[in-house]
């Protein structure tokens, strides 16, 4: 009896003493690999083809992150389902700072409410790095097309009530597109697309009647004249199309809708290589070319610390919540 009692003084002693000593060596350790990060290769997964927004920003992110950094920074594309392949990657990955991935609005806000079961929790799976940037939305129609003007598309479709389409590639688009037709009091029918190159290629074939997306992809087709900018989603200026008008000048009820892109770790990467991400993010977006470059696409980089940019997601996520239950968009 008295040797139990001895043993198990000992096993609490060794608990008290031992616990607070490995702690510090856990941390101890955490503060080196955060000081020698980075020391491989880092790999940004896209959950998009190449070519659209996330693509050329993760791109021009990724090639300012070699240079200074003098480490390979590798963009993987992993497009499908919604964002869910490439963000289930990223959520089972090393939480080391290597695999990060290039999440749009949708992946960290509305594919929880489009699933029954969602196959990974916005929330508790990631470690929020910094938003990237606030993209501008616009409503364009082929420039061969009658359409010159909102009105005249307002106008169209509630005189042909389910004959106009539109296209959109992403689920903040396609929701655009429900908000739209509410607001607007018409009935138009979604084609949807994987992401912006499909959606540029659907206007110019004429595919479809207009569409909702940002400029990354039309951008050189506006300028050239190919594609018209009936109206724009946010008061920023957007200088290939200086005309375009306020959607909400029109539709008063719309709110303003951007879409957003935001970089974030597997969840338990250490703060301390979170806030070296961020920093040097922050870093690459504020060089002169590389804003320039992001501007020209219509990307408008913008970034926050990793406690902001959790918070926005949540905002985010509160805000979509009843749209999308309202849109009846559904993914399984």
């Amino acid at each position: 009896m008295a040797l139990s009692r001895i043993l198990f003084a000992l096993a609490a002693f060794s608990a008290l003493t031992l616990g607070p000593a490995t702690t510090q060596n856990a941390r101890a350790q955490a503060g080196k690999d955060a000081a020698n990060f980075p020391s491989r290769a880092i790999r940004i997964i896209v959950p998009f083809p190449a070519g659209g927004p996330s693509d050329v920003l993760a791109r021009l992110i990724g090639q300012k992150m070699s240079e200074d950094w003098h480490q390979p920074v590798v963009i993987e594309n992993r497009p499908g389902a919604n964002t869910v392949i490439g963000a289930q990657i990223v959520a089972k990955a090393a939480p080391d700072g290597y695999t990060l991935l290039m999440a749009i609005d949708s992946t960290l806000t509305m594919n929880q409410y489009l699933y029954r079961t969602p196959p990974y929790d916005p929330i508790n799976d990631f470690a929020p790095v910094t938003l990237v940037a606030k993209t501008m939305q616009l409503l364009m129609v082929n420039a061969a097309s009658d359409t010159k003007t909102l009105q005249d598309l307002i106008g169209k479709a509630k005189n042909q009530p389910g004959k106009l389409n539109f296209g959109a590639g992403t689920i903040t688009t396609k929701l655009t597109g429900f908000l739209f037709n509410k607001t607007a009091g018409v009935s138009t029918v979604l084609l949807p697309y994987n992401g912006s190159a499909e959606v540029t290629h659907g206007l110019l074939t004429k595919s479809v009647d207009f569409a909702f997306d940002g400029p990354s992809a039309a951008a050189s087709l506006i300028e050239s004249g190919q594609i018209r900018v009936l109206a724009k989603f946010d008061d920023r200026p957007f200088p290939p199309a200086p005309a375009a008008p306020v959607i909400q000048s029109a539709l008063p009820g719309l709110d303003q809708i951007t879409v957003w892109l935001g970089l974030v770790a597997p969840k338990g990467t250490s703060p301390a290589i979170v806030s070296k991400l961020q920093q040097q993010v922050a870093k690459a977006l504020a060089d002169p070319a590389v804003k320039a470059k992001a501007d020209a696409s219509g990307l408008y980089p913008a970034t926050t610390t990793p406690a902001e940019f959790a918070a926005f997601i949540r905002k985010e996520a509160g805000r979509w919540k009843a749209i999308v239950a309202e849109s009846g968009m559904r993914y399984d």
